[in-house]
Formats: structure tokens, sequence, C-alpha cells
């Protein structure tokens, strides 16, 4: 009993030690840091719990904790349903950060802690809810053929679908060829694209160009831009990340990107007051503000915050089938269009077969002509990288894709951690990879894409 005791009390005093260590450490850190790792657990969180069905304390453990930042160990949530309220906290009392779910909207992460502001922010609701149909072939419905036995082994091989793999889906010919899931996601499991919802944003503002609300060459792009150098900035420049405004995307610590993500409930009022620091075209920036500002200009062509908000679903998620699609706005209302859009693996590969029609969609055109292409087309800024209409020319780590046999045409969306849509038109084929693999882990999924190309051939 003695000893027993004794390393219970040695045990107890351990773990007073570290807890007083780590309020120590946190009295030390920047404020700043600890709202933006609050803020991301809860508004993370928050997200993969109403959108996605998902356990709390596991994503958590997975989705935040996992990646390893020492900050986000001491990080625990408290869940509210009925309130729909995620709160997040350091040892449960320090730097608390808040996110909130708003109906067609997603969640929102509110910095300001102003909860009933931004749950004053509301979508028209959109009526029944189409149901895909099972038998029905996909894309139009949920129905597959049976599955290529060769596709079928290259996604059961690790080295090829890469660590933390949660998604695949390879489609030939408009038809879903071969899929993958992790375990816990399904074809039924909305995941987060992070940047790669850039590329859908511009899809957005496609539509509007089609419809003659928008176009190119447009400036004095904002209200708040009305003199030089900011009126002289085109839809194009921003666009193509060419605009010269100033932007730290830096994700170390409290850089731009992270402070307007966590820190700001207007981000796109945060990223407008930037200033211009070179010529536009002069410069490539690849810079998340950027994204929002586009959202904002876009939506500001809508006589009110009601059918702006509206439009993504009716111009292009319903039209292509994407029902799980939800593409998140802030707590002041406008789309984060650099970063949160939720979609199944399905509604990606929708989305990516898109871009093989060249934007036209059961017969209907819904982009305008060379869009597409411009979204292929590398811009000499930013070293043939990046291309004219915010997606990428080369794949993951920045490496030429001919160096994995890929063929020049191959254009990419990217995101954080390991999400990918590859898109190569003249092979009608897309592959979708989503999953929690950051890049300290260097994989690449050209060597996937590669690999399937070669079997569908």
């Amino acid at each position: 009993m003695r000893l027993w005791l004794k390393v219970l009390m040695g045990t107890v005093a351990s773990a007073i030690v570290l807890v007083a260590g780590a309020i120590v450490w946190l009295s030390l850190a920047p404020p700043e840091l600890l709202r933006v790792g609050t803020g991301y657990a809860a508004k993370i969180v928050c997200s993969n719990v109403f959108l996605a069905g998902r356990d709390p304390q596991a994503v958590l453990a997975l989705d935040v904790q996992a990646p390893g930042h020492p900050l986000l160990k001491l990080v625990g949530v408290d869940v509210y349903p009925g309130k729909k309220v995620v709160t997040a906290r350091m040892l449960g009392a320090f730097a608390a950060g808040t996110a909130v779910y708003r109906e067609g909207l997603g969640c929102a992460s509110v910095p300001d802690g102003n909860v009933d502001a931004a749950l004053a922010v509301s979508v028209p609701a959109p009526g029944s809810p189409t149901v895909a149909d099972a038998g029905t072939p996909w894309p139009k419905g949920e129905g597959t053929i049976s599955g290529d036995a060769r596709i079928a082994s290259l996604l059961s091989d690790p080295a090829l679908v890469g660590p933390g793999m949660r998604a695949v889906v390879v489609v030939k010919y408009g038809r879903i060829v071969g899929e993958a899931y992790g375990p816990d996601f399904s074809e039924t499991t909305p995941l987060l694209g992070w940047s790669m919802a850039k590329t859908v944003n511009a899809a957005i503002i496609g539509r509007l160009i089609e419809e003659g609300r928008l176009g190119l060459d447009d400036t004095r792009l904002l209200p708040e831009w009305g003199k030089e150098p900011h009126a002289a900035i085109r839809l194009r420049d921003l666009l193509a990340m060419e605009s010269g405004l100033e932007f730290n995307e830096d994700y170390g610590d409290v850089a731009d990107v992270t402070r307007m993500l966590y820190l700001e409930p207007d981000m796109a009022g945060f990223s407008l007051a930037k200033p211009v620091l070179a010529g536009t075209g002069e410069r490539f920036g690849y810079a998340s503000g950027t994204s929002v500002l586009l959202s904002r200009i876009w939506m500001s062509r809508f006589a009110n915050p009601s059918q702006a908000l509206a439009y993504p679903r009716q111009a292009l998620f319903d039209p292509l089938g994407m029902t799980s699609a939800v593409l998140e706005a802030d707590a002041a209302g406008t789309f984060v269009g650099s970063s949160y859009l939720y979609a199944t693996a399905r509604d990606w590969a929708r989305f990516g077969q898109f871009l093989v029609d060249d934007g036209v969609w059961n017969g209907k055109r819904l982009l305008p002509e060379g869009f597409v292409a411009a979204m292929q087309r590398p811009t000499a800024a930013s070293g043939g990288r990046y291309t004219e209409i915010q997606a990428w020319q080369v794949g993951p780590g920045d490496e030429p894709d001919e160096r994995f046999g890929l063929t020049p045409e191959t254009f990419w969306l990217q995101g954080h951690d390991g999400q990918v849509v590859a898109v190569i038109p003249s092979e009608r084929l897309v592959v979708v990879r989503l999953g929690l693999t950051p890049s300290r882990l260097g994989y690449r999924p050209q060597t996937l894409v590669k690999a399937v190309s070669d079997a569908t051939r």
C-alpha cells in the first residue's frame, strides 16, 4: 500500500509540475498566437462535426493535434449542438476561440466573440434538397460501374496513395473507375479541400463573366479602391496572383494568412486594406487574402447579400450535382474563397470532370469559352508554376510534372495537407486525392497520377 501511494503521489506531483510548466509557458506566449490556435481548433472541429458528422474529440485528436504543433496539444473543445457553437481553450481557461454553424454556410470563426452577429448571417433555404439517385450512373447519380482491377491494385498501395489518405477517386471518360477510402471515411463524407477552394471560387467568377456581370479587365473593383494604385488592379491580376498587394502567406506563426483566417471577423476588410508593393503583373505573390477579395468582389455584384450567398449553389453546385458542397462564409458573411469548401470526394471529382469538359455540363456551357484554358495556362511571373486563373501548372513540391512522366497539359487544384485534384483533359482523366498529409512528409501525388494514367491508357 505504501508503495502504491508513493507511486500515485509521484505521478500527481509530476502532473502538477507539467501543468504548472504549461501555464507558465502559455503566460509567456504571444496572446495572438494562442488565439490563432484556439480559433483554428474551434473552426476545424465545428465544420467536421456539423458538416461531416464526425466525433469532436476524434477531430481534435486527429485533425487538430496530430500534425504535431505543441501549442495545439493543450487545446480542449466544447460543442453545444443546440446553439450550433464550438468553443476551444488552452488548458480549459486560456485564449478562448469560438466558431458557429449556419445552415448552408458551414462554420465561421468568431474572433471578436460576437456570436449573435455571426448567426444573423443566413442564406435563403434552398427548398427540397436534391437527392442523387443511387441507381443512376455517376456523375448524374451515385451509381458506379464495376471497378477496374488495375486501378484497385494501385489504390491499395500505401506508397502511392500516401500517408493519411482519406479518399481517392479516379474518373476516366466521365465514369468512376476506382475509389478508395481511409478508415472512418466514405463516399458520403464531406472533406475539406483547403486551397482547392480557390479554383472553385474562380469558377463562380467564371459563371458571372459568362452572365456578363464581370469582366477580366474590370478595374476599380471595390468601393474602397477608388484611388491609385488600388484602382488600377484588374480582375485578371487578382486571379493570377499578380496584383502587387502585400500579403504574408507564411503559416509559421501569426502571419497575414493566419491572422485573416482566425483573428479577423471580416477577412476581406482586412485584406483590402493592404498596400500595393509592386506593379500589377510584375510579381507573383500567392495570397489567400487575394482569393477572399475575389469573393468580396463577385458578391458585390448582387443587389443584396442574400442573393450573393445563394449564388454558388444556384450557379455551380446544383447544376453539377455537387449536393454535398458547402462553401463556408466568414463571420461577416463573405465566402472564404481561399480555404473553406467541404465536399465529398465524388463531388470534388464532379468539379474535376467539369474542367475536363471545358466548363460544359449536360450540354450547357457554364464557363466562358477559353476560361478553362486560362486555368491551364502558366504565367511568366510565377515561373510557370501558377496559372492565369487560380490553379497550378505543377503538382505539390513545385517540381516539373515532366519529372514524374506526366504530360505538361496536367493542371492541379492544390490544398494544404495533401489535397489535390489532378486534371488531364486530353486523357479525359481526373484524380482526386484527399487526406491529412503534412508537406513535411514529402508525399508527392504525382506518382499516383502517373501510375493511374499509365493504367488507364
